[in-house]
């Protein structure tokens, strides 16, 4: 065998591995290749978040809780977390988004006070009017339909009892006053009172939320679910906080692969959340959610 045919089958056999090398090289970018997770240029929960490879939005029923937060409006992507004063709290680093709602003018609407607020804008966005009213910490009921009515509070020795003034008003800006009489008597205990354990994992759905309840506790929605083929689910959490301010979606701070989504399990000792720990892990429904 001649030298000159024996380097040409070794030149040939270089060209073959080097085309081998570059299909590799290619078809490892392909595979890398992932879609955008958060579409800033998108402006409700829904559009915005794309679930992790393998897994879809979850559906929701129509005209349900479930279906009125996955389409919650959001602000634009560089706006601020801000406290009821309008000014940027100090840390900026543990949400994705913020949803498009106020906050109030007064250091209020905190944790629990956030479902209570989107629970009872979507019962008005319904005309579900006469659903709407919560206890008290002291387990004293107060509806939205005796407020507008007239019954107010009063307060003494830290007891609140209730009279009537006869001012009939059913409008949005007194039913905002109404939702602030909630906020400063109502809390993680008495929304904990009012709501019953999710005991599986499958049960869990958009409008349930984390909770532990004290003075201070806390408390974080599931705003969004996404499910895979097999039926396993994550979730998108959001939450005001102390002092009170814009209601923001969270950041995972545990696992970047999936951030922003959560994985959760009702049996864990504990629940990590970007500004809180849950121990343990109790997520539950309001009563009226069944």
């Amino acid at each position: 065998m001649s030298k000159h045919y024996i380097l040409i089958r070794f030149y040939q056999f270089l060209s073959l591995l080097m085309l081998l090398n570059f299909q590799t090289a290619f078809s490892q970018v392909i595979e890398t290749t992932q879609l955008m997770i958060i579409d800033e240029s998108k402006s409700t929960i829904h559009t915005r978040f794309t679930p992790p490879k393998g897994f879809f939005w979850a559906k929701e029923l129509s005209g349900s809780f479930g279906e009125y937060l996955v389409n919650f409006p959001l602000y634009p992507p560089s706006f601020p977390v801000r406290n009821f004063n309008a000014v940027p709290i100090e840390k900026q680093n543990n949400h994705v988004a913020i949803l498009k709602i106020d906050v109030g003018e007064k250091d209020l609407q905190q944790c629990a006070d956030a479902w209570i607020r989107l629970y009872s804008e979507y019962l008005w966005s319904q005309k579900r009017f006469e659903e709407i009213g919560f206890e008290f910490t002291s387990g004293q009921f107060f509806a939205w339909n005796d407020f507008k009515r007239g019954v107010r509070t009063k307060e003494l020795n830290n007891r609140v009892s209730f009279h009537m003034t006869g001012k009939i008003d059913d409008s949005y800006e007194n039913f905002r006053k109404y939702l602030n009489i909630i906020f400063r008597y109502a809390g993680t205990i008495s929304l904990n009172k009012e709501s019953f354990s999710v005991l599986q994992n499958k049960q869990i759905k958009t409008g349930d939320f984390l909770i532990k309840p004290g003075s201070p506790g806390h408390s974080v929605i599931i705003v969004g679910v996404a499910i895979n083929s097999s039926g396993k689910k994550l979730y998108l959490l959001a939450e005001s906080f102390m002092p009170a301010q814009d209601i923001h979606v969270l950041r995972n701070p545990l696992n970047s692969n999936i951030s922003p989504w959560y994985e959760l399990d009702v049996n864990a000792p504990k629940t990590v959340t970007a500004k809180y720990i849950f121990s343990p892990t109790s997520i539950k429904r309001f009563h009226a959610l069944k």
